[in-house]
């Protein structure tokens, strides 16, 4: 039997550095495709297929039906597991994900229609996303927490030191779970940004610890249309990330009041929306 496949691949090259070539081993994030099905009573469907580092799968698949609007919560969930088909190899039934549904038939999944393969470089996106965005029952969010800006310039270092398969292989990104304190509730790793914030909400949704209202999300990277939307569905109030903003991701935070912090880095940070969440060491001047 084959081990499943892990987050981290070992690997050969040649280091380059003052015209000098060593040869040495390294370590890589891992990436495969992750094929999640739908299972209802007789009828079976592909949801999607996304590129992803092995590891969590069942948040994985748990936080893009969520996402989606597939399943309210987790007691849309019957059953997930690994496929147990008896013609794919051993190393093939961990890259497909079976999603038993507590129902006996399919829900529509016109939300999915734009594809259903998903790389690791983009989630929701383009027209058909929008579209889908707006027929979902989203209100914006109401106001608090009031959180001092100390809390939130320490999250960066927090999030670096806990970023294990990123120390080992400097290819993933991360989505971090804060409380209004500053403390790391709960971090997952992916090679793919949208992967990363998936893994995080569907660990919520499988431990009942949705909607976040007195929570702080931190993304290791920018913070793109699709990451700002996925938390807008979790109920997330503050979104810091530690790259840039995109204008669309911006639209959307002030459409739905959410706070939104880019640039989290060096002590510093830009607020884009949302001030009133937090409190300024100094009184701001008018």
């Amino acid at each position: 039997m084959l081990p499943r496949p892990g987050s981290k691949t070992r690997s050969q090259l040649w280091r380059v550095a003052d015209g000098n070539w060593l040869q040495r081993a390294d370590l890589l994030a891992t990436e495969e495709p992750m094929e999640i099905r739908l299972l209802a009573a007789n009828e079976r469907k592909t949801l999607s297929v996304t590129m992803r580092t092995p590891g969590h799968d069942f948040e994985l698949a748990a936080g893009l039906l969520y996402t989606e609007g597939i399943i309210p919560d987790r007691h849309a969930i019957a059953r997930i597991s690994y496929c147990r088909d008896s013609d794919l190899t051993e190393e093939s039934r961990y890259n497909i994900v079976h999603v038993e549904l507590a129902s006996d038939r399919l829900p529509e999944l016109q939300s999915l229609e734009r594809s259903t393969f998903t790389s690791s470089a983009c989630g929701v996106c383009g027209k058909a996303g929008l579209e889908a965005l707006e027929r979902r029952d989203l209100t914006p969010l109401p106001s608090g927490p009031e959180i001092a800006q100390e809390i939130i310039l320490g999250l960066g270092a927090e999030l670096r030191a806990r970023q294990g398969v990123f120390e080992a292989t400097g290819g993933l990104h991360a989505a971090a779970l804060f409380d209004t304190h500053g403390a790391l509730l709960a971090l997952r790793e992916d090679v793919g940004r949208h992967n990363a914030v998936d893994k995080l909400i569907g660990w919520a949704v499988l431990e009942g610890q949705l909607p976040w209202k007195e929570r702080i999300v931190l993304v290791s990277g920018r913070a793109g249309y699709e990451i700002i939307q996925k938390l807008i569905v979790a109920g997330t109030p503050i979104v810091c990330a530690i790259s840039a903003p995109s204008s669309l991701a911006v639209d959307l935070a002030r459409a739905f009041n959410v706070t939104l912090v880019g640039f989290l880095r060096d002590g510093r940070f830009n607020l884009y929306h949302g001030r009133e969440r937090i409190r300024a060491a100094e009184p701001l001047a008018p």
